[in-house]
């Protein structure tokens, strides 16, 4: 009789689950603690005030309790739905702070630097997400894992059972082959 394999899911899964089906207000709580601090990191770092980034995780945070109903383990995990959600709460209020009103639409000079350099961070970003895409699965979900949810390696390591080495030749295959794949982007 072959042996069936078991899939193990993660403490954040699960607490995750207890949210969607039970309501559960400690899950809540618990999944808030872990990765508040970890999501205003992230947010931070890509720009956001210490209270723009506290007032985006309390709307992410929100919306994950709003819509627990639409988590699917399958399709994602608990860490990646998460900074989904905080990463769409930036974009949106970027573009409500960046929308430009009728008169500032025929500004000259200075504008114009801002708007190519954001360009390029778009164009960068599409470059990004493309090589990620091309990224063997392994690979792809360990970098996830460690440079999207902030994840030590042993966590890495306790959230799927791969040996330490393991893990880091993944995470440096993977960063190799980004930066063939986009060393275009940015001239020697």
């Amino acid at each position: 009789m072959p042996a069936q394999r078991s899939r193990k899911i993660s403490h954040h899964t699960a607490l995750m689950i207890a949210i969607r089906d039970r309501r559960d207000k400690a899950a809540f709580a618990e999944l808030f603690d872990h990765f508040a601090p970890r999501l205003k990191s992230v947010l931070v770092r890509n720009g956001a005030s210490d209270t723009e980034a506290e007032d985006i995780i309390q709307d992410a945070m929100l919306t994950l309790w709003q819509k627990a109903h639409l988590f699917d383990a399958r399709r994602a995990q608990v860490s990646t739905w998460i900074y989904q959600i905080a990463r769409n709460r930036q974009i949106d209020r970027l573009r409500k702070t960046t929308r430009p009103i009728p008169a500032d639409l025929f500004t000259s000079g200075e504008d114009t630097n801002q708007q190519d350099d954001i360009f390029a961070l778009e164009q960068e970003a599409d470059a990004l997400r493309r090589a990620l895409a091309e990224l063997p699965v392994k690979q792809k979900e360990i970098l996830e894992k460690a440079y999207f949810s902030d994840a030590t390696h042993a966590e890495i390591r306790e959230d799927t059972g791969l040996p330490l080495g393991t893990i880091k030749s993944r995470i440096r295959l993977g960063l190799d082959r980004l930066r063939h794949e986009l060393k275009h982007l940015r001239p020697s």
